[in-house]
């Protein structure tokens, strides 16, 4: 390594001859002039040097090489190491040395001279000099001396000596300082770069697992899948259990293992609490065992999606999941909703007309559009229920009951009452029973209308059903299911009768009768009448008819072939008596 000449006596570098080179300025044979004086001292002092630059060297603090150099000054002649200063960021910073305080004018001199070698006046020290300890290509501090006289030229030389090995040992130290330095920075920059790398894959997979499963769910959704599709994608992306339930915590849909059989029955209060609390929160909520989402397009609740996850093992993968599935879902219910609204518009403007009464072919057109068979018998069956007002979730209620039981029927509603028109004719008590379930109270009733052969028969029906219902309200035992086909006596009771139901009646009691005399010229019906007219009495029956009473004894028995009606049972023999008497006074005994 080459080091600058160190100039002892000028202020710049024009001034070279005033540092000599070595001995090779010397006359040969000749000591330098000045102290030390002989050859030997010189030799010893070269020696000394030569042993501090191996100490120096062997530093690699800059101030410690310093703090050596102003140690050994006074080994090299009539010295005395007033300062040293060293390079750091651009500035130089005093380094003690000696326990000496360097005057302040020092200070100031030593940033003056910019870089450069030059005088310094230090009260009684007549020569001064600073020094500059420079590199190849920097300045790393200054050696700021002073003597008591002029040195000698041998002095002059051990000092430039000194200083070039002092400047020797500083860039050394300076150059391992900054290798140093810049091993820490690329062991800090790669470990940043290994970090980056680590962010970059994570942030990629990560890209990629959000697209695969936005890509999937989304491909589920536009297959019309449903929500058997949406939980079978989430089971498959998650491994956890995955369900549906509607609003009311009833089950819709379920993938995985280990599902619930029977499934348990919701309680409505603890539902809707949860409802509201998962609402509250921003994104899936953990509840048990379960984490949990609402299944909510434009606000309104549909139902809920959740991942079963006992050991808890959800991650935030696990959740951006269970987040796009509800997205979807939520899109797919949505869309179905709105068009089971407008299904349910189309089928309730139906129902509607068809009670009031339409044109058939209009009514045949429109049930084939909404998928509903109209050419099959119908009943009317109206539902009331205490304390419930009778709105759309009312009348939801009473659809999916219908549903349950295998009925398919158009639904509509009254002020007070529920009316369908189903295309079966309900069980006995089986709809009853289920809407006590679904409304948790026993408090209603259901009236059910003979069977309605045409749409033209509906308005008839419909009548017939509230009837029904009227007479089951009237009764006794207030609820219960009412047919209007088993009512008797009680069709043609009561206001607003028509024509057309006390023809019914008479038709159904004694219609048989009617035609069977038709056909036959025979005076079966007048026989009954004037049997039931003689108070059931064989002798005057008999005496009236102008017959024999074994006569008679044949004529009641083919009556009660003919009819399939007991006359010894009491309410036939009521209803058969009662449709006579009708026939003979308000239809004026025609056929």
């Amino acid at each position: 390594m080459a080091y600058s000449r160190v100039n002892l006596y000028s202020s710049g570098p024009d001034r070279e001859n005033d540092l000599p080179r070595g001995r090779a300025g010397l006359a040969p044979g000749a000591a330098p002039a000045g102290r030390p004086s002989s050859d030997g001292q010189f030799d010893r002092a070269l020696n000394d040097l030569a042993a501090l630059s191996y100490a120096l060297l062997d530093t690699l603090d800059e101030a410690e090489i310093l703090g050596l150099a102003m140690d050994h000054v006074e080994a090299v002649g009539a010295y005395r190491a007033e300062a040293g200063f060293v390079e750091r960021g651009g500035g130089l910073i005093p380094a003690p040395a000696n326990g000496r305080n360097h005057p302040s004018a020092v200070d100031r001199r030593v940033r003056e001279l910019a870089g450069q070698d030059g005088p310094v006046t230090v009260p009684d020290r007549p020569w001064g000099r600073a020094l500059g300890l420079r590199g190849l290509q920097r300045l790393h501090g200054y050696l700021v001396v002073t003597s008591d006289s002029e040195p000698t030229e041998t002095e002059r030389f051990l000092l430039s000596t000194l200083v070039r090995y002092t400047a020797a040992a500083m860039s050394l130290a300076f150059a391992h300082r900054r290798l140093s330095d810049q091993a820490v920075e690329l062991h800090r920059v790669r470990e940043e770069r290994l970090a980056l790398q680590r962010q970059l894959i994570s942030v990629v997979a990560e890209q990629r697992y959000q697209r695969a499963v936005h890509t999937l769910i989304t491909d589920v959704a536009a297959t019309g899948g449903g929500e058997e599709a949406v939980t079978r994608a989430l089971h498959g992306l998650t491994g956890l259990p995955a369900l549906v339930e509607d609003r009311f915590g009833r089950l819709r849909s379920w993938c995985g293992p280990s599902r619930p059989d029977p499934y348990p029955e919701p309680d409505p209060v603890r539902q809707d609490e949860m409802l509201h609390a998962v609402a509250r929160e921003a994104g899936p909520v953990r509840m048990g065992d379960r984490l949990l989402t609402l299944v909510r397009p434009h606000g309104e609740i549909l139902g809920v999606l959740a991942l079963i996850d006992a050991e808890g093992e959800a991650d935030e993968h696990t959740v951006l999941a269970l987040e796009n599935a509800a997205t979807s879902l939520a899109l797919e219910l949505g869309h179905m909703r709105d068009l089971a609204e407008v299904e349910l518009g189309l089928r309730r403007e139906l129902a509607d007309d068809l009670l009031a009464g339409t044109d058939t072919a209009s009514a045949y057109a429109r049930s084939e559009a909404i998928g509903h068979d109209l050419h099959r018998s119908h009943y009317i069956v109206v539902v009331q229920w205490s304390k419930r007002t009778v709105d759309d979730s009312f009348a939801e209620t009473v659809g999916r009951a219908a549903a349950a039981q295998g009925m398919r029927s158009l639904l509509t509603r009254r002020s007070d009452h529920v009316v369908l028109v189903a295309d079966a004719r309900p069980r006995v008590r089986a709809l009853y029973e289920a809407l006590t379930v679904e409304t948790g109270t026993h408090s209603g009733a259901i009236g059910v209308s003979a069977p309605c052969d045409s749409p033209n028969g509906i308005p008839r029906g419909y009548q017939e059903a509230q009837r029904a219902l009227e007479v089951r309200r009237q009764s006794r035992e207030g609820y219960g299911t009412t047919f209007f086909d088993e009512l008797g006596l009680y069709r043609i009771l009561g206001p607003g009768n028509n024509y057309q139901q006390l023809e019914a009646f008479v038709h159904e009691w004694i219609g048989q009768l009617i035609e069977y005399d038709s056909r036959h010229h025979a005076t079966m019906v007048d026989t009954l009448t004037r049997y039931f007219d003689c108070g059931g009495n064989y002798e005057e029956t008999a005496a009236s008819l102008a017959i024999h009473r074994s006569t008679l004894r044949y004529r009641l028995q083919r009556i009660r072939d003919i009819s399939g009606n007991d006359l010894a049972n009491v309410e036939d023999r009521l209803n058969l008596q009662v449709a006579t008497r009708v026939w003979k006074i308000v239809l004026g005994g025609s056929g």
